[in-house]
């Protein structure tokens, strides 16, 4: 029997209904991708309140890698609840924070000895590892990359790149930041090719140290091992190695955003290990908490150690249902092998649009790390026009036929695969399938359209 199970039309009676009230209720900048309201989950299967049964190929923004209600954290919370919801970790500790910032310390790449800061978000998470490395440095700039998503506070909106919506009306952003071009071998910002270019992105940040900002002055480099929001993209592995390199030539901290490529979502724990990056300072958050909110920088001890007692803190960070959540959470990765289910996830996606990318040229480009997967849609193969309202109408026709999905891309102009590790291969052909039907529907009317002109 399918998955998805549409008893009335997407969005339903109900669902409108609450939007109506969303309209009233919720100012209009708190987005949606859709107008679907939820009813209840399991695994990558929701139902919506008007009793449809969709997939589920978001997994809450990357939030959901072990797949909705995990038997395990259920089953942590239900225990935890029984204890105490809330006490505060800097008035009176408790030992699952320290068992989650043990666990990160021996999972995070790198044969050295590490600590770890939990808070409540990636936003957090970032924002803490710019403090972090100010402090170890005593330097103010920092360096980001073009295409990089990395929140929406005051510092980590100025370190993200796309501009709508993100960023415009939101002015003056945060100061000492410089960003350079990241490895988007697509759409090259040198216009050269992979791999007769030589890495010239990587190198490139030796010029910026003098041409825009001296290196003395520089405290972090921060990047996506692969790009979230800015569309998948995952460089060429010498890119890193190069960038890496550098930082440390100049004492430069290098903190790798892994907010939504951790926990298994590229097929390794991180996909720093499949990008020989071992990172200063490394944030997650997203898939950690297993459907809660929680976030954390892990890095090496000394640079952890660089801000004074009390420098870093935060009422709720590591609460305690997170922490259980979190320790559940790495459990279900280390013990149903959520890791292999991700590479053959990715796998099985790529093999599928690389058929889509030979029939139709709105397919420019596959790509990603392992179940971390997606595909850019252009106007022109030639030109790679952005296809940014073909997108849209994309994953309209998506969620109106029970498949839940979101976009991305600087240019709004890819399709992500988010989808729960824990996803069945019926369910994920399923998901596929519907893609599919959209994907060919809008191919063939634009080469008709074509032909008449």
């Amino acid at each position: 029997m399918s998955s998805i199970q549409l008893r009335t039309e997407i969005p339903g009676p109900r669902s409108r209904a609450l939007m109506e009230r969303r309209t009233a209720a919720v100012p209009r900048g708190a987005f949606h991708a859709t107008p679907v309201f939820l009813a209840r989950a399991e695994g990558a299967v929701l139902e919506d309140v008007d009793g449809n049964r969709l997939l589920d190929f978001a997994g809450g923004i990357g939030c959901l890698n072990m797949g909705q209600r995990a038997p395990r954290v259920l089953a942590a919370l239900r225990e935890q609840m029984e204890k105490f919801l809330h006490v505060c970790f800097s008035v009176t500790p408790y030992e699952s924070y320290i068992e989650v910032a043990e666990k990160l310390n021996a999972r995070t790449p790198g044969k050295f000895a590490k600590k770890t800061f939990l808070v409540n978000s990636g936003a957090e998470g970032v924002e803490n590892a710019i403090k972090i490395a100010r402090a170890h440095t005593k330097r103010p700039a920092v360096i980001c990359f073009e295409d990089a998503f990395h929140g929406r506070t005051l510092l980590t909106m100025s370190l993200t790149s796309k501009t709508h919506p993100y960023k415009a009306g939101f002015e003056p952003f945060a100061s000492d930041i410089y960003r350079i071009p990241y490895a988007y071998c697509y759409r090259c910002s040198y216009g050269l090719k992979y791999p007769g270019c030589a890495a010239a992105c990587a190198q490139h940040l030796e010029d910026t140290f003098k041409r825009v900002v001296a290196a003395e002055s520089v405290a972090a480099v921060i990047a996506e091992p692969v790009l979230g929001e800015g569309g998948f993209i995952a460089p060429p592995k010498e890119f890193f190695r190069v960038v890496q390199e550098i930082c440390r030539k100049h004492g430069i901290v290098f903190i790798a955003d892994e907010v939504q490529s951790g926990f298994g979502r590229t097929g390794t724990f991180f996909a720093s290990e499949q990008l020989g990056i071992e990172p200063d300072l490394l944030v997650s958050a997203k898939s950690l908490g297993g459907g809660l909110p929680l976030g954390a920088v892990t890095g090496r001890a000394e640079i952890m150690d660089a801000p004074g007692v009390g420098g870093l803190g935060g009422t709720f960070a590591g609460n305690p249902l997170a922490c259980a959540a979190a320790l559940a959470s790495i459990e279900i990765i280390e013990k149903e092998g959520l890791l292999q289910r991700s590479q053959a996830i990715g796998k099985r996606f790529e093999e599928r649009a690389r058929g889509w990318q030979k029939k139709w040229p709105l397919v420019g480009e596959v790509r990603g790390l392992g179940g971390m997967c997606a595909i850019e849609l252009v106007r022109n193969a030639e030109t790679r026009e952005p296809a940014d309202a073909e997108t849209k109408e994309v994953a309209q026709y998506c969620y109106e036929h029970g498949l839940i999905t979101i976009t991305a891309g600087s240019y709004s102009n890819v399709m992500r695969i988010l989808v729960p590790l824990v996803v069945s291969d019926a369910q994920l052909d399923e998901g596929l399938g519907v893609l599919e039907a959209v994907l060919a529907s809008v191919a063939e009317r634009k080469s008709a359209a074509l032909s008449r002109a």
